[in-house]
């Protein structure tokens, strides 16, 4: 493995949409979960369930939540689901934090798979309660992401961000134009 700077490897990932065919090794799939598990979550109570969909049928069939010809011709889905029986809820406001342990445990797994050389895409716009059915989660679960992964067929192509001084303030918030 060759190891680059946090920042390097930040900016290698990408939302990959066209996904080479071959499959992804299983031992790669393991790197990325095990990212995922090692991530850090409110007061640690890990409120996230993986589901590794590598099955055609399965995924035509979660490719009718989020139909997309790309998505369904991924290789590997996540499914990234969220326990809210298990969630910490800050006791100030009730605020559930499940979505928020969920969010950090998939930008761990997409940043490991770009890491092994795997492209990625956080998907979000899709029918939770399809995939719940089609998952058959239990009633206190939901699906958060939908990781496609797999071996990208292209190049990053030029990263489109804000410039840091219009996302930043220090000690108080000062509005940006």
């Amino acid at each position: 493995m060759v190891y680059v700077s946090f920042l390097e490897l930040a900016g290698k990932r990408y939302s990959v949409r066209k996904f080479k065919q071959d499959p992804v090794e299983e031992e790669k799939i393991l790197k990325i979960l095990e990212a995922g598990r090692l991530a850090p979550s409110a007061v640690n109570y890990q409120p996230y369930h993986f589901i590794v969909v590598t099955d055609q049928e399965m995924k035509d069939r979660l490719s009718k939540a989020y139909p997309r010809e790309w998505f369904k011709s991924a290789p590997a889905v996540i499914a990234v689901c969220g326990d809210r029986a298990r969630s910490w809820v800050r006791s100030y406001d009730q605020k559930d934090h499940c979505d928020i342990d969920a969010a950090i445990a998939t930008d761990h797994m997409a940043l490991a798979a770009a890491d092994l050389g795997l492209g990625s895409c956080w998907v979000c716009a899709f029918n939770p309660d399809l995939c719940h059915d089609i998952l058959d989660l239990p009633e206190n679960m939901e699906v958060i992401v939908l990781l496609p992964i797999g071996y990208p067929e292209s190049e990053a192509p030029p990263k489109k961000r804000k410039d840091l001084k219009d996302l930043v303030s220090f000690n108080r918030y000062e509005p940006k134009e």
